[in-house]
């Protein structure tokens, strides 16, 4: 009776709470937006972070409200490069908006920007605080003007990668590492294996490093009229406060928020132009891709896993589902309307079998005809490489880390550790011996050859996939592979990739696979469509996942279910647009922060 009361209660709760929703989506969808002024200055707040992709959890798209994707940065700066009401930019922020590749696509969309002759401006507190600064001052280097509060710091130093090294402890605590590789650069096992940086690693870590630095260099010393010899000094003798900075020429100006603010508007040549902030301009139609060839975005982000993936709240990140993203390549194949698949990857890599079935409905997209271009984000390696290998194209930025091609695995054998504190474990074995996958007990010496077994065929399919994926010989890829991580530009240098660049690359080479026109216009349709918060929570599986199931759960789902085909209709009739599902909620903040 009492589980009865309390499903009879939550029904009702939530009933008002989706009423009240309910209401104001109607309100909010009935009002006509202000329209934009027509001279305007876009401000944007890098420190908020740029996202990759959408969440797909209502708690994460709750947290995530306030930031927009790399993709929106891109399509507003687009969009604002040909829109005569943008008189110019303002973006701030002191730490980098998430990986070296993303800086390089933001940066290179504020190039492209600063080709329509208008004005753009970057204000930092502080360019890292006694602390790195490298990639946010790279790309503040690609404005016109650089403005840094006088109390502020401007960290470029040479760059430096420390890893953790727990052999030590393992073997303080008895546990016995047993791992393999194939073969001597496939690292990531190391810091339980080894003591410190094997050969391989250290050639590896320093050829990454050196061509980062190398972008860096290019780039600052481009943006702010040094040479290059003088950029690399200065590195060396980093970091700088505020007035040294200014002194050697690396920022244009010493000031607060305020006076960058007036600096944006006095630049624009207009004193009527208003701040707006760039969630504002976008959801105000200032979007570039959202007309003309229907092309689908498809996102793979995170650690490759077997079955739908999800949001994982303690890390703050997702993983990329092989379920979820390889139904999202079906139904965009089986759509008519879409010409072509981009498909977005930022992954490290993870299961062998849940990467083989994403790259099979790459390979179905293209017998039906579907070119797919690969962009690459911050990281497309091991896993995140084989689900790419087989696109009609691949673009990657200069600093994306790319190939991996190898495999790792093993086990920790931790008998040692659990006889330390007296206990002790016991097995039954039916059909004979095996220890391969015990959590205690090492490997027999047969079970040891036999997983070797398995780590040479999982490489040699790994190669000879690539091989196939990118016209390339058997002997050509294991030269490159072997594990060994490559930058963007080294990988475009090896065949590994087809070009450099970010969105607009990418979305050029989907445009010469389908014979367009080089400009012309293109609907880049997140597939299958972004979910709206509402929509996440009208999801029967996640409310059982949150309730844990039983009367309360279900009930709640039941009453949820039953307003979706409200929502439905006034979606179909157009009362809540159709960008984001069922329901856009107003942006949470002003629009000029």
């Amino acid at each position: 009776m009492k589980r009865v009361v309390i499903a009879i209660l939550a029904a009702l709760g939530g009933l008002m709470v989706l009423s009240v929703l309910f209401v104001i989506a109607m309100s909010w969808a009935l009002l006509s937006p202000t329209p934009l002024p027509s001279q305007i200055v876009i401000e944007y707040d890098l420190d908020r972070g740029l996202s990759e992709a959408a969440p797909t959890d209502p708690f994460a798209m709750a947290l995530d409200r306030g930031r927009i994707s790399t993709r929106d940065f891109v399509e507003g700066m687009v969009a604002a490069a040909d829109d005569d009401r943008v008189a110019g930019i303002l973006v701030r922020g002191g730490s980098g908006p998430g990986g070296w590749a993303r800086v390089e696509e933001v940066r290179d969309a504020v190039e492209h920007f600063r080709e329509s002759g208008k004005p753009a401006v970057f204000f930092s507190e502080s360019f890292g605080e006694l602390a790195a600064g490298q990639g946010i001052y790279y790309l503040a280097s690609a404005f016109d003007e650089v403005v840094l509060q006088p109390s502020g710091d401007l960290g470029l130093m040479p760059l430096v990668a420390e890893m953790p090294f727990l052999r030590g402890l393992l073997d303080d605590l008895e546990v016995v590492p047993r791992f393999d590789t194939r073969w001597e650069y496939k690292d990531a096992t190391d810091m339980l294996t080894e003591r410190g940086l094997s050969e391989e690693s250290r050639e590896a870590t320093e050829a990454l490093l050196s061509s980062i630095l190398s972008q860096v260099v290019q780039g600052v010393a481009e943006g702010r009229g040094l040479s290059a010899d003088s950029v690399r000094a200065l590195v060396r003798a980093g970091p700088y406060m505020a007035a040294e900075a200014r002194a050697n020429g690396l920022v244009d100006r010493l000031g607060y928020l305020d006076e960058a603010r007036d600096l944006a508007l006095e630049r624009s040549g207009n004193d009527g132009a208003r701040r707006v902030g760039l969630r504002e301009y976008l959801d105000r139609g200032g979007r570039a891709w959202d007309q003309g060839t229907q092309v689908a975005l498809i996102h793979g982000v995170g650690s490759i896993e077997r079955g739908r993936g999800g949001w994982d709240p303690l890390t703050g990140g997702g993983s990329l589902g092989a379920t979820r993203v390889a139904g999202y390549l079906r139904e965009a194949v089986e759509d008519e309307r879409i010409r072509a698949i981009l498909f977005r990857v930022e992954s490290p890599g993870g299961s062998y079998v849940a990467s083989d079935m994403v790259r099979r409905e790459i390979l179905r997209a293209r017998e039906a005809e579907k070119p797919v271009v690969v962009s690459m984000g911050n990281v497309a390696a091991s896993g995140g490489y084989l689900i790419s290998a087989d696109a009609d194209r691949i673009v990657a930025h200069p600093s994306t880390l790319t190939g991996s091609i190898g495999v790792a695995g093993g086990k920790l054998v931790t008998e040692g550790l659990w006889n330390r504190f007296g206990i002790e474990w016991d097995r039954i074995e039916v059909g004979g011996p095996n220890t391969m996958f015990s959590g205690v007990e090492g490997f027999s010496e047969e079970e040891w050859d036999r997983f070797q077994e398995f780590l040479d065929r999982i490489y040699e399919e790994f190669v000879q996939i690539v091989a196939d994926g990118r016209g390339m010989d058997i002997g050509s890829v294991d030269a490159v592979a072997r594990g060994r991580v490559w930058t963007g530009s080294d990988a475009l240098d090896r065949g590994l990739v087809d070009a450099l660049g970010g969105y607009q690359v990418a979305l050029a080479e989907v445009r010469e696979l389908l014979e367009l026109e080089p400009d012309a216009p293109v609907h880049l349709r997140t597939f299958p469509g972004e979910p709206s918060f509402l929509q996440l929570l009208l999801e029967e599986d996640w409310w059982m996942g949150v309730r844990g199931g039983g009367v309360e759960g279900a009930a709640m789902a039941r009453l949820l279910a039953v307003m979706e085909p409200l929502l439905q209709r006034a979606a179909a009739v157009g009362l809540l647009g159709d960008r984001g599902g069922y329901l856009r909620m107003p942006p949470v903040g002003i629009p000029a922060p």
